[in-house]
């Protein structure tokens, strides 16, 4: 995947600006495969929409990243640096368009969510989302042989918990251990909201930048923008200086 130009990622950030996380996501996806229609990058599922991203966060800002947690034993903050290889999910990266599971005396036909029902879960769910959810994934459901339209919430969970190992990419586990207690836990990590929190402290420096060199040199944004990053930062010095 082609990483995206200082002008494309501003691009990004500004058309993001204001938007919830689903339609930000969406937005990052499209500016991924701008050859594909919106609507199906929305029906991509989770798992395969997140491996996107991070394949477009490795190839935009590169491999290494780093993320700050507080640590649930003494609340230090602890600073976490892993590679985007760490947390990609190598094995079923594309989960099936839909999938049987078996959870004791319950057979359910189901598939992984996608863009179209995070954002209609969390409009509609009031405060049900994860449920709201399941069951806009949920295609039938069987209990001793008859058909049912209600499940327990326990068996709910556990085939959610199911159709994430399906659509790997949904459930990534950060290992979290910390060096002034010894607590031990993992967090969870979500690709789109780190990959736009980046974008946003990004595109405020490169603002800034730009503001400094049009208000040292009079070059406008594209002309600025046309400079490679190891331009940029010379005549940044050389104005700094």
């Amino acid at each position: 995947m082609r990483g995206l130009s200082a002008a494309a990622l501003l691009d990004l950030w500004e058309r993001g600006r204001g938007k919830g996380p689903v339609e930000r996501a969406l937005e990052m996806l499209s500016a991924a495969f701008p050859e594909e229609p919106r609507e199906a990058l929305a029906l991509r599922s989770i798992g395969q929409r997140d491996a996107a991203l991070l394949a477009l966060r490795e190839a935009t800002l590169g491999s290494e990243m780093q993320s700050v947690v507080d640590c649930a034993g003494c609340g230090q903050r602890l600073e976490l640096t892993f590679r985007a290889s760490d947390i990609r999910a190598y094995c079923a990266q594309e989960a099936p368009a839909e999938f049987d599971l078996k959870l004791g005396e319950y057979k359910l036909r189901v598939r992984p969510p996608n863009s179209v029902d995070l954002a209609a879960a969390v409009e509609n769910a009031f405060g049900q989302a994860s449920q709201e959810l399941f069951y806009r994934c949920l295609i039938s459901a069987n209990h001793d042989g008859r058909s049912i339209s209600e499940l327990p919430a326990e068996i709910i969970s556990a085939a959610g918990e199911q159709m994430a190992e399906l659509d790997s990419q949904t459930n990534v586990q950060l290992a979290v251990s910390c060096a002034f207690c010894g607590h031990c836990r993992t967090t969870a990590f979500d690709i789109a909201s780190f990959f736009w929190t980046e974008i946003e402290v990004w595109a405020a420096r490169l603002l800034g930048e730009i503001h400094e060199l049009a208000s040292a040199y009079g070059w406008t944004e594209p002309e600025i923008l046309a400079l490679s990053g190891l331009r940029r930062q010379f005549y940044l010095e050389a104005v700094r200086s």
